[in-house]
């Protein structure tokens, strides 16, 4: 299987989904959100579905309700606009590298494998992992493995990598592996892994600030009492969702007019993030660290069509 949708019946409840509407599910990849969308919709409603990674062009869905656009999610409002789409009823973005991504060696995503030290989710950029560890300065290093790894021993792992790159360039994930294994913490080799080639996925992927243009154009998108729900695996993410739906801002200050009442776009559904059940986990593992928040869109001008 290409992926194996996470909380997959709470995204589609939460989504609140009308027959006639028009929905985006901005991470299409296997398409086992958009199926479940299209379930619910009747022959006046649409799906536009976006994904970078060009594997995902291969599970598109054969119906004329349905559209995918071959693209990064921060371009959201201006391919819709291409469609003559400028309002949506609701939007839903599962964050996670697919199980296919994890499973491909050649892609660099998983340390399982020894692979080419690639990372990107579109392969038509530039940038990939391996151009940034064996050009970025150890200083430079440091602060992404710390700010977007949060490793604690961010330091030492950018000396590491410097200091093996000297010898030879980092090609292969395992060579990075093999690089920084002295500062791996015995019994927490593969969590530490994680941390490294996330920090280095977010990087070259650009993946926060492609969330935060999401969010953004979502909320012009929405439709009053449309409904934006996100799924995110790491706190990097979940905060920034979390403090968006909560103030409309990435600070989580909210701001208040002359009355005291507050500014707000979006309303939270619910108040805290919902996890997956024991059994999901089970089944899942994956989904353990999945954090799934909601929020409704109120007012605005950028629901008017």
């Amino acid at each position: 299987m290409y992926h194996l949708p996470v909380m997959l019946s709470e995204c589609i409840e939460s989504l609140n989904i009308r027959p006639d509407g028009t929905y985006v599910d901005a991470t299409f990849g296997g398409g086992g959100h958009s199926r479940a969308i299209m379930s619910r919709l009747g022959p006046e409603g649409r799906l536009y579905a976006f994904d970078q990674d060009a594997d995902a062009l291969a599970n598109a869905i054969d119906d004329p309700r349905f559209k995918l656009i071959h693209e990064n999610f921060k371009h959201l409002k201006g391919f819709l606009r291409l469609e003559g789409v400028r309002c949506v009823d609701g939007l839903l973005a599962d964050l996670g590298v697919s199980s296919h991504q994890f499973d491909e060696a050649g892609r660099g995503f998983s340390t399982r494998f020894d692979g080419e030290l690639d990372l990107r989710m579109d392969r038509r950029q530039e940038l990939t992992a391996r151009t940034l560890v064996n050009s970025a300065d150890e200083a430079e290093l440091a602060q992404m493995l710390r700010l977007y790894g949060e490793l604690p021993n961010a330091r030492q792992m950018a000396k590491a990598i410097c200091r093996a790159r000297a010898e030879a360039e980092i090609v292969t994930t395992f060579d990075l592996r093999n690089a920084v294994g002295r500062h791996l913490p015995r019994g927490m080799e593969n969590k530490y892994l994680a941390m490294l080639f996330q920090a280095l996925r977010i990087v070259v992927n650009g993946e926060l600030e492609a969330l935060q243009a999401l969010l953004r154009q979502g909320t012009e998108l929405l439709r009053p009492g449309g409904r934006m729900v996100v799924m995110s695996y790491h706190s990097l993410e979940d905060r920034l969702v979390k403090n968006y739906f909560r103030s409309g801002n990435f600070d989580g200050e909210v701001e208040k007019d002359f009355y005291g009442n507050p500014i707000v776009p979006l309303v939270p559904v619910g108040r805290k993030a919902t996890v997956a059940g024991d059994e999901e986990v089970q089944r899942n593992p994956r989904s353990r660290s999945a954090r799934l928040r909601v929020a409704e869109r109120v007012s605005g001008e950028g629901n008017r069509k």
